[in-house]
């Protein structure tokens, strides 16, 4: 069964001011949306980051695909590569985790090929991918320290108002818990001082005693803040992520501290994940389908966790139901997969599937058997959301230029603290 035709749609989905180690989030996120249309009519659905150097890597190579076998990643892969999509974004674009346009543009096509190949099929893609081990998907409240939306009205309203102090970040906890039921919660850190973020914690711990708790400095923490702050931390926190800059900054922290230490930033790729084998900087791999180079190469990644004894989870950036979806049948599959998954969902607003949002109850995604991701594109919603890319004037995220609309001295470094 052939490919008939590719679609690629950017779109620009509305985004609160969230505060991160690299400024404040603008107030609209780009992602590509993807549909691979079969001979048989049917059509799959993908959805990848919406940068340029990623759009242009999807559309160059996105008419290539026509005529190959729906069944054929080989095949992806290699019409990839001879698109020139790969040398062109690796050109435009820095090393690092936040920058695997190659593997991006590959995972868009990919999910939406093995929509495909599960809608063909009739089954749903967790059947697809192997068979489901657990059909209730749990993830985690992620909490942000937030600027209020009307610092800038480009902003759209929000509920949340602004989050900087403990009791702030507590009761956004409790109002994310009641929407959707989770039952771990992680803390974006890295954008305020050390010792308050460590005092937030603290907090949450207060009003959430059972609850799991993690917090995510983005590596903006040096090695001696990092374990400074681990001897206060270490009661408290079911894994720390990604404290200190670097996969040797990270061995260090685990050699003194002896405490669980996650990742997305330095484990991004198997060159890394053998290099950290030798090291023993990181002890829990956050996968991501869309820079690990897709749902298949996970599930490699996965058993290679799995064979080493590294713990596994899955980390997460600003998206839509079709990569909550999919992320959610590929936690269906992945038997190792023992911790709640990140999701920026309830953050976001728009949506581009029919009948809105996809449910988030008791803190878990509910898969069913309906045929592939189990969801449809809304050609409005979709058509809205790209004249709201084209009218967003955004193309390259950059949170660090967004922060100095606030506060014009502000300057990314890392380590800041």
């Amino acid at each position: 069964m052939k490919i008939a035709a590719v679609r690629v749609t950017p779109i620009a989905i509305q985004d609160p001011p969230l505060l991160n180690a690299s400024g404040v989030h603008e107030p609209f996120a780009l992602r590509s949306i993807i549909e691979i249309e079969g001979e048989n009519g049917c059509i799959g659905l993908g959805e990848t980051y919406g940068d340029a150097p990623v759009l242009d890597g999807l559309m160059r190579a996105k008419d290539s695909l026509v005529g190959l076998s729906m069944f054929d990643l080989n095949g992806l892969s290699r019409r990839i590569a001879a698109s020139g999509a790969t040398a062109q974004n690796t050109a435009s674009t820095g090393a690092g985790y936040a920058d695997k346009p190659d593997a991006k543009v590959f995972s868009g096509f990919e999910v939406a090929m093995l929509d495909l190949q599960a809608r063909t099929a009739g089954v749903p893609l967790h059947e697809l991918l192997g068979g489901a081990v657990r059909r209730e998907i749990p993830f985690s409240a992620y909490l942000f320290f937030k600027f209020p939306h009307t610092i800038d009205p480009s902003y759209a309203s929000d509920p949340w108002g602004e989050v900087i102090s403990e009791a702030q970040l507590v009761n956004e906890a409790r109002m994310m818990i009641e929407a959707y039921g989770f039952g771990s919660i992680k803390l974006k850190a890295g954008a305020l001082r050390p010792e308050h973020e460590v005092s937030c914690l603290k907090a949450l711990k207060a009003a959430f005693p059972n609850y799991p708790l993690r917090i995510d400095p983005n590596a903006n923490w040096s090695l001696e803040t990092s374990t400074r702050l681990a001897a206060l931390l270490k009661d408290d926190l079911e894994y720390y992520e990604d404290p200190t800059p670097g996969l040797e900054g990270m061995a260090k922290l685990h050699a003194a501290t002896g405490l669980p230490l996650a990742t997305n930033m330095v484990v991004t790729d198997f060159d890394e994940f053998k290099r950290n084998l030798g090291l023993n900087g990181v002890q829990i791999v956050l996968s991501d389908h869309h820079y690990w180079g897709g749902l298949r190469a996970t599930q490699t990644l996965a058993q290679m966790c799995d064979l080493h004894g590294l713990g596994l989870s899955m980390h997460s950036n600003s998206h839509l139901g079709i990569s909550l979806m999919a992320m959610s049948h590929l936690a269906a599959v992945v038997p190792n997969l023992t911790y709640a998954c990140d999701t920026h969902y309830p953050w976001q607003t728009d949506e581009v599937i029919q009948g809105g949002k996809v449910p988030i109850r008791n803190g878990c995604v509910t898969l069913g058997d309906a045929p592939g991701l189990g969801v449809e594109l809304d050609y409005d919603a979709l058509a809205r959301l790209h004249r709201q890319y084209l009218e967003c004037g955004i193309r390259h995220r950059d949170d660090a230029a967004q922060m100095r609309k606030f506060r014009p001295d502000w300057q990314r470094v890392k380590p800041r603290y």
